[in-house]
């Protein structure tokens, strides 16, 4: 153990299910989800876009960009497949759909929130060598997550467990375990 931070924290997660990255851009969803999920596990917005339009930037793809990736998302799900979906998801509005699907399908939705400083998250935004997002944008994901991990939050979404991961030591502690869909305890 380093400076207070476990040497891992476990995430309990059922499988199959559907977990939700929840962050700002720059909060680091898509390095969390290539080192716990496999890449055919993974259901990317810029991956959507940039089959797209060709540019995981370009933002005149995301409705495109967002149907595809749901219409991918309800053929995992009713396959009984774990899925993470990797999109800011920093809105109610964005969530909603996404959990619809997986009670639709009868699978848990988890929802991962990346809630690291400001400073943090701009400062890694900025040191992207592509996709950098302007300060405003990020600084608004900072406002309406903040907004919306006050209660009642997230824990009314429909979520069957919400872990909110606030430093980055954590985070890089964090090891997934897969147990069998109703054998996670609750674990809040």
């Amino acid at each position: 153990m380093i400076s207070g931070v476990p040497d891992t924290v476990e995430l309990r997660l059922p499988d199959p299910c559907l977990v939700v990255l929840v962050g700002a851009a720059g909060a680091g969803k898509s390095t969390f989800a290539a080192r716990h999920f496999g890449p055919g596990e993974v259901l990317s917005s810029d991956a959507f876009r940039e089959r797209i339009a060709g540019d995981a930037a370009d933002q005149s793809a995301t409705g495109a960009a967002f149907a595809a990736l749901h219409r991918a998302l309800r053929r995992r799900l009713e396959q009984r497949l774990l899925t993470a979906v990797d999109a800011t998801s920093v809105a109610a509005r964005d969530r909603r759909p996404l959990v619809r699907a997986a009670r639709a399908a009868g699978v848990p939705c988890i929802a991962v929130v990346l809630n690291l400083p400001a400073e943090i998250v701009l400062a890694r935004n900025a040191g992207r060598n592509e996709r950098t997002v302007p300060d405003a944008v990020v600084r608004r994901h900072l406002s309406r997550l903040e907004a919306d991990l006050h209660p009642p939050g997230l824990d009314v979404e429909g979520f069957e467990r919400v872990f909110v991961l606030r430093d980055p030591a954590v985070v890089g502690a964090v090891e997934i375990v897969r147990e069998a869909a109703g054998n996670v305890g609750d674990g809040r």
